[in-house]
């Protein structure tokens, strides 16, 4: 940061009154102290100390100047101090945009993991659809987007990623709640709770049923996974997600199953988490990034 260095330098001049002194407690030469200062008042256009014949002082325009300066070296000092806090990444805010699907168990059993070994670190959620999530992100109001069937966008820099399968949720007891892959057309026989056709995993059913020779009409609709998940639980109607939002414990919490649609009726599609293309991602998003990385990976 060589800019605070040259702020640094005015703020000793400006406290000692003396370009030699200032020099001296600096380590450099008074020559080279010197040009920095003219290199300033060069660039501001006008004159920040009085010469005096036995040193220096700010006139008006200095002191206007050393005001920001030493306000601008007391934030510094803030953040490398909270930088120096960060050793084991223990402070920090992460800001995240993501899908439905993560927001019932995937993301808050990772946040809750991360905070067990930095509980200092704070989280902000929001759960937003594909456009929403981008929108965020380019206008740097979140860390990181988490989407499901990613299309190309310019500025999306891919962090990780893993293919997703759509399943189907259903009661415990439903018929259906067997053993291996289901096909569509077996679903079609029973009352359906879908998610609205903004969201990545209902288009991909879309465009299977248009490929197919049967229909399916839902009975209820919803914006809400946890909705349609409760729905479920009372009727023998099935409904639809991706696996990540659907955890092996379902059953037990739930009383609910799972089971992957088989892939010639739709085929997996990649979920993504990525960040805007070369930004810099705060410390404590960067290090939560790489722990969803692995679990990415590790279910990949």
């Amino acid at each position: 940061m060589k800019h605070l260095r040259l702020l640094t330098y005015i703020d000793e001049v400006a406290r000692v009154g003396s370009i030699r002194k200032a020099a001296e407690r600096l380590n450099i030469t008074a020559s080279a102290l010197n040009r920095r200062v003219q290199d300033i008042e060069e660039e501001l256009g006008t004159k920040i100390f009085e010469r005096l014949p036995r040193g220096v002082r700010l006139n008006a325009a200095g002191e206007l100047l050393i005001r920001h300066i030493r306000s601008q070296l007391a934030d510094i000092g803030r953040v490398r101090s909270q930088i120096e806090d960060l050793s084991g990444f223990r402070r920090g805010t992460v800001s995240i945009a993501c899908s439905h699907a993560l927001a019932h168990d995937f993301l808050p059993v990772e946040i809750a993991s991360y905070r067990r070994a930095f509980p200092i670190v704070e989280f902000d959620v929001r759960v937003a659809v594909h456009s929403e999530a981008l929108r965020a992100l380019v206008a740097y109001e979140v860390d990181l987007a988490l989407i499901f069937r990613m299309s190309a966008m310019a500025g999306f820099q891919v962090v990780a990623s893993a293919e997703q399968r759509i399943v189907a949720i259903m009661r415990h007891d439903h018929p259906l709640a067997g053993e291996g892959s289901l096909r569509l057309r077996d679903c079609a026989d029973y009352p359906l709770a879908l998610p609205d056709k903004g969201y990545g995993g209902r288009q991909l059913l879309e465009e299977a049923l248009a490929r197919s020779s049967f229909r399916m009409s839902p009975v209820v609709e919803s914006n809400s996974f946890e909705f349609l998940r409760n729905y479920v639980r009372f009727e023998n109607a099935i409904t639809f997600q991706i696996e990540i939002g659907a955890p092996s414990n379902l059953k037990e919490r739930d009383g609910l199953i799972s089971r992957p649609i088989d892939p010639r009726d739709i085929a997996p599609a990649r979920f993504a988490m990525g960040q805007l293309h070369g930004r810099s991602l705060p410390v404590a998003a960067a290090k939560f990034a790489e722990q969803l990385a692995r679990k990415l990976e590790s279910n990949a």
